[in-house]
């Protein structure tokens, strides 16, 4: 049973975030239910509209664009009653019709209009033709595209190069979502992503260790977890200033790091093996984050070609 009221529209609606009204909204706009591949690459298009609402950003999947962030908003609204619990499609429950209610947003139905009649692979090469990058990863794009060898070659042309100087990359998650962190990644041409935490969890979606690990295979980066590297979380609560973090960086590099060898041959031994290796902790800034001192030190034991660059 549905945790939301069955009498009270409004305060289904007001207990929901933007994001899942638009995609009950989108949902409602085509019609209440969709196949999942058609509803994402609809859901894609949407999102590339001019003045859209841009709540979701998505990745080079197997399929093309591909929103990890939907998927798990999709559970969430099932949990509560408004989706109907289908494998295979999207499709609104009758709380989620109530949810949506009988007003309907004019740039949803404008776009319904126009895209009423592409599904399928139609609408799936429709996605890579205007929007290669995301068809990079793809597994059916030589199928969907036969014969037109234009888009195939732009798909060629979308995939990241990177400079191969720069074998050591570092990264924070802090204020990214899933899917731009994992297109950062992509863009630098990480194929490996080492993650320094002592304790991979995090409140934010897509961040703790299983998740993170999944989305990385996802799009061709291995995931590799060294917690031997980490700081012990009750040694960060008391950071308040720059100067915090320089003396608690100072205590690791001086009492702690030295006795980490083995992890620091094991990232230094992926890089010689043909890696081009992501460090990753929690801060956007490096400065206040363990991750650029095992980068130094990696600089210091191993030589240049570990010297890293913080994305």
């Amino acid at each position: 049973m549905s945790t939301l009221s069955a009498k009270n529209p409004q305060r289904d609606t007001a207990v929901l975030l933007g994001r899942h009204r638009l995609l009950l909204g989108l949902l409602h706009a085509f019609g209440g239910r969709e196949r999942n591949l058609d509803f994402q690459k609809l859901l894609f298009l949407y999102c590339q509209e001019p003045n859209a609402n841009r709540a979701y950003e998505f990745v080079p999947y197997k399929y093309g664009a591909f929103s990890f962030t939907s998927y798990a908003d999709r559970r969430k609204l099932v949990q509560r009653g408004l989706l109907v619990n289908d494998e295979h499609y999207w499709q609104l429950a009758p709380s989620g019709k109530r949810a949506v209610g009988g007003t309907q947003d004019m740039s949803l139905a404008a776009f319904a209009r126009r895209h009423c009649d592409l599904r399928g692979d139609a609408l799936v090469a429709e996605t890579y033709r205007r929007f290669p990058y995301y068809a990079t990863r793809s597994e059916i794009a030589d199928r969907v595209l036969r014969g037109d060898e234009k888009a195939l070659e732009r798909i060629v042309s979308a995939r990241p190069l990177s400079s191969l100087a720069t074998h050591l990359l570092t990264i924070g998650y802090e204020g990214r979502t899933l899917e731009s962190y994992l297109n950062t990644l992509l863009g630098a041409g990480a194929t490996l992503l080492c993650d320094a935490r002592r304790n991979p969890i995090s409140r934010k979606y897509g961040f703790s260790k299983g998740t993170l690990a999944k989305g990385c295979e996802g799009v061709g980066i291995r995931y590799e977890h060294l917690p031997e590297l980490g700081i012990a979380s009750e040694q960060r609560r008391s950071l308040e200033s720059q100067a915090d973090y320089d003396a608690l960086f100072a205590e690791y590099e001086r009492n702690y790091l030295p006795g980490q060898r083995d992890a620091l041959t094991k990232i230094a031994t992926w890089v010689r093996g043909g890696e081009r290796v992501a460090l990753t902790c929690y801060e956007r800034l490096p400065q206040q984050c363990h991750r650029h001192c095992v980068a130094e030190a990696l600089e210091r034991e191993f030589g240049a070609r570990l010297a890293a660059r913080h994305l």
